[in-house]
Order: C-alpha cells, then sequence, then structure tokens
C-alpha cells in the first residue's frame, strides 16, 4: 500500500486526517508563502497547496508515497487576512471582519508520486460575521487564543460564536484540510478510506 505524507506540520490538518482513519506521516515542507503581485486569494491557495506538496515529495525514494499539500487564505474586501500572530493583530482583523463576510480559500493538491499523477482541490467557505463590541472579542481571544489560524479564530471552538452564517461544501475546508475533496481524490489513486481490506 502506498504511504502517505501529509505536507504539514500544522496540527489542525493532522487531526483532520486522522479522521479518515489511513496511517501517514508527517513531512513539513518549507515554502515562501508570500503573495505574488495581483495574486487573488484564491489562486494564492492553490498555488502553495501544490508548492507544499511537490516540496515534499522524496526525489529520491517516493515510488510509494501519496502526499497531500494544502493551504488557506481568508480574505476581506479582497484582501488577504493571514495568521496574525499576536493578540493586538488578531483583535485588529477580527475588528475589521465585525457586520462582514469573510471569504476563506482552501486548496489541497494530492501527488501520487510514484504515477506522476497530480489531483487538485478547491473549497469556497463564506463566514457571515455578526456585529460584537471589541470586548466580547478581546475575551474571545483571550480565551482561545487563536494566533496560529487564518483570520484570528477557531470554528471548530469557540469561534464559532463570532459567526451569523458559514456556506460551504465542505465543513472541513474551512478548518483548513477539505476532507470531501481529499478523500475523492485518495480514491482515485486507490487509497479508500472504506477499502474493506484495512478492516
Amino acid at each position: 500500500m502506498s504511504r502517505l505524507i501529509l505536507a504539514s506540520g500544522s496540527p489542525y490538518k493532522r487531526q483532520l486526517l486522522e479522521r479518515l482513519q489511513l496511517p501517514f506521516e508527517v513531512r513539513q515542507s518549507n515554502v515562501d508563502e508570500s503573495a505574488l503581485p495581483d495574486e487573488d486569494a484564491a489562486a494564492l491557495a492553490k498555488r502553495l497547496a501544490a508548492a507544499k506538496a511537490f516540496a515534499a515529495v522524496d526525489t529520491g525514494n517516493a515510488s510509494d508515497e501519496i502526499v497531500i499539500g494544502a493551504d488557506q487564505v481568508a480574505s476581506l474586501d479582497g484582501n488577504a487576512l493571514r495568521k496574525p500572530g499576536d493578540h493586538d493583530t488578531a483583535l485588529r482583523q477580527l475588528g475589521e471582519c465585525q457586520g462582514k463576510t469573510v471569504i476563506f480559500s482552501t486548496a489541497v493538491t494530492v501527488i501520487d508520486a510514484g504515477s506522476g499523477r497530480v489531483i487538485h482541490g478547491f473549497d469556497r467557505t463564506d463566514v457571515d460575521f455578526l456585529e460584537l463590541p471589541r470586548e466580547s472579542l478581546d475575551r474571545y481571544l483571550e480565551r482561545e487564543k487563536p494566533y496560529d489560524c487564518a483570520g484570528g479564530f477557531k470554528a471548530e471552538g469557540l469561534g464559532i460564536s463570532l459567526f451569523r452564517g458559514i456556506r460551504s461544501e465542505d465543513p472541513t475546508a474551512l478548518i483548513g484540510l477539505p476532507l470531501i475533496r481529499l478523500c475523492q481524490a485518495l480514491r482515485d489513486l486507490g487509497l479508500d478510506p472504506l477499502d474493506s481490506s484495512r478492516s
């Protein structure tokens, strides 16, 4: 059976991939995440997902590997919102999002290193924010400290209390790895999470 490689050190992506109950290894790839001139959020997420997957392929011994790369970019009014990194930046970002819709572009690239086949998946999630007072946003950040999350919140945690609504075809995409798209890609490559031979 092919070895499954997750090209990310993100604990959130790791937890999502664990849901599929497939054995996998983590292999971080160092990729410059800077946007190119005039590159929109969707294009940036797609390019970085592919770059991370290709960077993690072990060119010396990759014939039995399936490598997964993923990336997510949040955008507000056409401007990218990346991981805030600290409390003040997260508070400013969340303040700007109040009463508005933030678009999350989440991309995944799956590479079958043996055959050279590459499969891309993409999900757009629209998140409608409530209008909350600054004190509530500050309290949320103090409790959850989501400074390593795009947009500055964790939808799988207390961050859900910040929203008026979420629209997406794949609810896992908002957390960082679109599992519906990924499952289809893995099936296409002969690695079905529901394969009875794995029971």
